[in-house]
């Protein structure tokens, strides 16, 4: 991944660009590519401001919220469905495609996770379940 631009660099290529220099010029001169310069600069241009969105997260949330009632339908059938499960009812019935970590999240959003611990599902360990002895 790479590395994240500073946030002081934008309004320092714009001001660079709205005082007279290109953008590539500019980009140059602040250690940013010219692809950058261009899209903040018509980004500023066009809607006014050039600061960054956020990263991360979902970030189309409400294309699988419209399928709310299938999937809490399909849970209801059977409790034990997994995320996999769920991504391929979606596709079969509504011709939609999620990844199942889109359908965890949107699960984990409505507090519908329930997570498997597997330490506490194995068999207790092997070794001594009691203190050694002390030493005389």
């Amino acid at each position: 991944m790479t590395k994240a631009i500073s946030g002081d660099s934008r309004p320092r290529v714009i001001a660079a660009v709205d005082g007279g220099l290109s953008r590539r010029a500019a980009a140059e001169r602040f250690g940013v590519s010219a692809s950058n310069a261009v899209r903040w600069v018509r980004k500023r241009r066009e809607g006014g401001t050039a600061s960054a969105r956020r990263q991360g997260g979902d970030t189309r949330p409400e294309r699988i919220e419209a399928f709310r009632d299938v999937l809490f339908a399909a849970i209801d059938n059977q409790v034990d469905i997994t995320l996999v499960e769920l991504a391929e009812l979606l596709w079969a019935e509504n011709d939609a495609a999620f990844a199942p970590s889109t359908i965890w999240r949107f699960l984990d959003r409505h507090s519908m996770i329930l997570k498997r611990n597997g330490a506490r599902e194995r068999a207790g360990a092997t070794r001594r379940r009691r203190a050694a002895m002390r030493l005389v």
